[in-house]
């Protein structure tokens, strides 16, 4: 097989990127072995959320002293496998340290700014295009839920670096509050609104149908797993897969999780973890009780989204590695915080989940030109980010193969940045 470009991996990053090729005249050929927005995918199972505001990455100054208390909390937000962690550890402490001040925090989230600002408009711009308008809600805006102000003022610096960034946002409280979000417990009497955000409503679907709408722009799809390349000269002349070889003069490694081996063989040793999270899902329609928009729990650290299909609770992190068994008790954890947030729902009938979010220990994803083999782009690790920002991941690996200038700065998502 022979074409201009090869998408490995068939996720948000890999669609959106496909798209952006293909329309820009590339011949695309789309490498994965499993089903675009299938259950097995990271972009199936997220939280829904088009959060241009999550500028902020899970470490933060001092979160090493709640660390020991939420593991040994049964319903805390982070687990550890035990056997995993002499594996983990380097990564683990390059993870907390790369935050561990608020002037680090502070240019982590004006990068992550600069790749998520008016991500929404984007999605809904390219949605509208694909015939796909009904699963992106671009305006309908978040909310952070606390259980009263003094909660809220704990979390000041945050909120302070998002408004320092021209990230507005608005108090909500009391009777205000319970009018907006009426099925809410009545323990959480404070929120605030952030009007930029927006929301997918059905990511898995919303995958599916970008690969789909690169497909009758001439993209083609195979059924098959990225092995390795093949080059002269230090150029790229095909893509290795379990089908055979691709020829291709340009690739992008968009494989998430499952990145490392490929980027490696690139140029870039890029410290790649999975942070397997969960969800649990209640099937039903917006009849369900359930929030009026999506709401981030503050004190139990997790989103819960009216999804088209029912309303999902999303969240925990769990260190574990790719190959592990799920441990399904963390999804219970999951159930256990939406009976408490939502009384009024029957969450008996749930569905559970476990993906890999494909992270860096600095919290920014790596978009850049492979540093040994031309003409492989390297676009993985967006962590907590991968919905809201694939769509702009997607224009700027279009951009780097097409040799444009990219629309932001690179450097700071640079794949060499390990070395």
């Amino acid at each position: 097989m022979k074409t201009d470009v090869v998408v490995i991996g068939a996720g948000l990053i890999g669609a959106h990127t496909a798209v952006q090729l293909a329309d820009r005249g590339f011949g695309v050929v789309l490498v994965d072995p499993d089903p675009p927005g299938g259950e097995q995918a990271a972009s199936y199972g997220n939280a829904a959320w088009l959060s241009s505001h999550s500028v902020l990455p899970p470490a933060a100054p001092g979160v090493w002293k709640q660390v020991p208390r939420w593991l040994m909390d049964p319903l805390g937000p982070l687990s550890l496998r035990p056997t995993y962690l002499p594996r983990v550890a380097p990564w683990l402490w390059r993870y907390l340290a790369s935050a561990s001040t608020e002037a680090k925090l502070r240019t982590i989230a004006a990068h992550l700014r600069a790749l998520l600002v008016g991500a929404p408009a984007l999605h809904a711009e390219i949605a509208a295009r694909a015939g796909l308008s009904h699963l992106i809600d671009a305006e309908c805006g978040l909310m952070h839920v606390y259980p009263d102000r003094a909660a809220y003022a704990a979390d000041a610096m945050a909120w302070d670096i998002r408004r320092d960034l021209g990230i507005a946002f608005e108090e909500v409280e009391g009777e205000e509050l319970a009018r907006r979000q009426p099925d809410l417990a009545p323990e959480y009497r404070f929120a605030i609104h952030v009007p930029e955000g927006g929301q997918c409503r059905d990511p898995g679907a919303y995958c599916a149908g970008l690969v789909a709408h690169a497909e009758t722009l001439g993209a083609r799809r195979i059924i098959a797993r990225a092995t390795g390349f093949r080059e002269s000269g230090g150029k790229l002349t095909a893509v290795e897969t379990t089908q055979g070889e691709i020829a291709c003069s340009a690739a992008v490694i968009a494989a998430g999780a499952h990145s490392r081996a490929l980027a490696i063989k690139a140029g870039d040793r890029v410290p790649l973890e999975s942070e397997r999270g969960y969800h649990v899902t209640i099937a039903g329609g917006d009849n369900l009780p359930g929030p009026t928009t999506g709401v981030m729990i503050s004190d139990r650290k997790v989103v819960i989204s009216r999804l088209q299909h029912g309303v999902r609770c999303a969240g925990q992190v769990e260190i574990a590695g790719l190959d592990a068994a799920p441990n399904w008790r963390r999804a219970e954890v999951l159930r256990t915080h939406l009976a408490k947030v939502f009384p009024g729902l029957d969450t008996a009938e749930g569905r559970v989940w476990m993906g890999h979010r494909p992270s860096t220990p600095d919290g920014l994803p790596v978009i850049g030109r492979a540093s040994r083999l031309s003409g492989v782009v390297q676009s993985f690790g967006h962590g907590h980010v991968g919905l809201v920002s694939s769509a702009r991941t997607g224009r700027l690996n279009a951009q780097l193969v097409a040799g444009e200038e990219p629309e932001i700065d690179l450097a700071p998502f640079s794949p060499a940045r390990f070395a």
